[in-house]
């Protein structure tokens, strides 16, 4: 059965946004400020996702117009160097959430980058020893072309509640650092990685995104990184003994030391009750 197209009085006089209704729209902001001085490339990875999406939603639906938000949402989150540039989000009032944590704000995000928000720390990987280019180059390397795809809407603006799925080829070697300083190695498989979530988005009447909650297991990565539980993790006082003590060692592995986290918690803790803020069909849910 064909999904509806969007018709919801919540959006009546509303001028939809272009990076609603084009998931590259914010790539064609020529006068933001970019990562690397120039727009990403998203070539490979739209290509990629029009070869193995699962979903074909239709144009104007509520879900190809969220899946378009999000995707656009992502590219400033991870390219955009000034809030200023950032279309997707009221800089002003944006928080950010993950797995019922304390919210974050937009600034802390543009610190740190998308994966280590989102992140928790584990034996694979922590983002205390891992800043936001090192963290890019664990995750894009290991998976050059990674897509959003969303599999499910369940209410519309002001609330958005959305099921979705980011996924990729494990084309190269994972190597990051865990939360005990270790360098961790996982030889690539070559296989598909899969992952899958719920968020929830407040917009304002602008569509900028206002408050962002979402709840993924990244356990669940990492053990399809490592589905055979091989890869190698090397102690710190191994990796010094192993280099030349002239190399600039805390410049090439930024570890900081023998450092347990206490983020680590539930994803899906708080979620139900997280779902009583959204109506679905004139009905609260949960």
């Amino acid at each position: 059965m064909q999904e509806p197209l969007l018709n919801l009085d919540s959006l009546k006089g509303v001028d939809i946004p272009d990076y609603m209704l084009d998931p590259d729209a914010t790539l064609k902001d020529s006068e933001a400020q970019w990562r690397y001085n120039r727009p990403p490339d998203y070539s490979k990875t739209r290509k990629f996702f029009a070869e193995t999406k699962h979903y074909n939603h239709p144009a104007g639906s509520l879900p190809e117009l969220v899946e378009n938000l999000i995707k656009n949402w992502e590219i400033e989150a991870s390219f955009k160097t000034q809030l200023a540039d950032w279309r997707t989000i009221d800089t002003t009032n944006y928080t950010f959430a993950i797995n019922g944590l304390e919210p974050s704000n937009a600034e802390h995000m543009l610190k740190v980058g998308t994966y280590n928000a989102i992140i928790t720390p584990c034996k694979y990987y922590d983002s205390k020893n891992s800043d936001f280019a090192s963290s890019h180059k664990t995750f894009k390397r290991m998976m050059p072309t990674f897509a959003f795809e969303v599999v499910e809407v369940y209410s519309g603006p002001p609330v958005v509640t959305l099921k979705w799925r980011h996924y990729g080829e494990m084309k190269n070697d994972y190597v990051g650092w865990n939360d005990v300083g270790e360098k961790v190695t996982a030889k690539a498989h070559g296989g598909m990685i899969d992952i899958q979530g719920i968020t929830i988005a407040h917009l304002n009447s602008k569509m900028q995104i206002t408050k962002l909650k979402t709840w993924f297991n990244s356990n669940e990565l990492f053990k399809q990184i490592d589905p055979d539980g091989t890869a190698i993790m090397v102690k710190p006082d191994e990796l010094r003994a192993a280099l030349d003590p002239s190399a600039d060692f805390m410049q090439a592995c930024p570890i900081m030391g023998n450092q347990t986290s206490s983020r680590s918690v539930d994803p899906i803790q708080g979620l139900s009750q997280a779902f009583t803020e959204v109506e679905i069909n004139g009905k609260r849910v949960g």
